[in-house]
């Protein structure tokens, strides 16, 4: 494990909103804030490294500071001196491991070695991992501008949709701001953020909608109620996952599509969803949910429903390999957060980002990503205190 730090730059984005949070239905929590930094600024952040005897070495990151303990702590251990292209047995080993190892954060650290397995194994056969996997199906993926820290201001809202529709997404993801504690009058902001972008970018073009888990049952009723005129490809997240009979009967409430899935862990809790017939989209994160391996077991999955999957764009590259051996019914876009994956990849040696809304599925062996020396001005071995 290292920690690498150096400057980064933002890109010079307008100012904007952040997304409904659950805490909002406090007042005290419910205030508003510029969503990051628009000056120069030194960031830290993680990566794994994960080396053989043979001197190939795996790479995943960044990681966030929460997934490093339970890696050198509990993982590693477990894994020093095995077979490091035994992807199976070792995500196995993994999950039992812990008794309360099947979710949460420790099942995102499990996650990120499977991730840093897979980059190994690529370069040990000198493949990009979508080969290993069995693709390619295409050599670029649909990418949908996720439009998280945007205003949501009306007006600026549907110029920026516009903007991106130009650029050539087929599609846009746009976050709700407001929820349950602020009423009618936040209701209101949030249904003319939706109808402002609709008329923006005309009636057929793919519109999808966020409220990260912020609304309750009566909340999202009404809200989706009256967001199914405006057809939208998808509402995601209006509850909490775990919530999966109320995803059905949100289900019945209207004719918008549902999505959920990057705070859902494992095949076994996807099942869940998909046997209830709760979800129109799934929405797993390799980053989260069990890393590669497991993504494209909850894609065989969940392409047995006819649901298709969409995986959560914490990171970029794991999910890209998956929908790059995928069928394009099976996983149709990646997300791309505009404002969010230049900080992510910001100590890359390559920015790997859509074109005319395709991401073009890299040639290196691996993953695809190189650390660049050049925008890294400290590097620290990271061990247990």
């Amino acid at each position: 494990m290292v920690r690498v730090g150096g400057i980064y730059t933002p890109p010079d984005f307008p100012a904007g909103h952040r997304q409904a949070l659950k805490l909002d239905v406090y007042p005290e929590f419910n205030v508003d804030s510029q969503p990051g930094r628009k000056e120069p600024h030194r960031i830290e952040t993680y990566y794994l490294e994960i080396d053989t005897d043979e001197g190939v070495r795996g790479q995943w990151g960044p990681i966030d500071a929460y997934q490093v303990d339970p890696i050198l702590r509990s993982l590693r251990p477990l894994l020093l001196g095995r077979d490091p292209l035994a992807s199976e047995l070792l995500f196995d080993l993994m999950i039992r491991s812990d008794r309360h190892g099947r979710s949460g954060y420790f099942m995102t650290a499990v996650s990120a070695v499977d991730c840093a397995i897979w980059d190994l194994r690529g370069k040990a056969a000198g493949q990009p991992v979508y080969r290993l996997l069995g693709g390619p199906v295409r050599t670029a993926v649909p990418a949908y501008a996720s439009m998280l820290g945007f205003s949501i201001e009306p007006v600026w809202a549907a110029k920026m949709a516009c903007e991106y529709k130009a650029m050539g997404f087929s599609a846009q993801k746009w976050f709700f701001r407001y929820g349950p504690g602020d009423g009618a009058k936040g209701l209101a902001k949030n249904l003319e953020m939706a109808e402002a972008v609709r008329e923006a970018v005309g009636p057929h073009y793919r519109l999808m909608f966020d409220a990260f888990m912020a609304w309750d049952m009566p909340y999202a009723r009404e809200m989706l109620v009256h967001l199914e005129p405006l057809n939208p490809t998808w509402m995601e997240e209006p509850l909490p996952p775990e919530r999966v009979g109320s995803f059905v009967e949100l289900r019945q409430v209207s004719g918008v599509p549902l999505a959920t899935g990057e705070h859902v862990y494992t095949r076994w809790q996807s099942k869940e969803l998909l046997v209830a017939g709760a979800v129109d989209f799934l929405q797993v994160d390799p980053d989260w949910t069990g890393g590669i391996s497991e993504l494209t077991k909850i894609c065989a999955l969940a392409s047995s429903f006819d649901v298709p999957v969409v995986a959560h764009g914490h990171s970029l590259l794991p999910a890209l390999h998956v929908a790059g051996s995928q069928s394009p019914t099976a996983v149709p876009y990646v997300e791309y957060l505009i404002r969010h994956q230049t900080h992510k990849q910001s100590f890359h040696r390559k920015l790997i980002q859509p074109v005319s809304g395709f991401v073009e599925l890299p040639a290196e062996p691996g993953l695809g990503f190189e650390l660049d020396d050049s925008k890294i001005d400290s590097r620290e071995l990271v061990s247990l205190t």
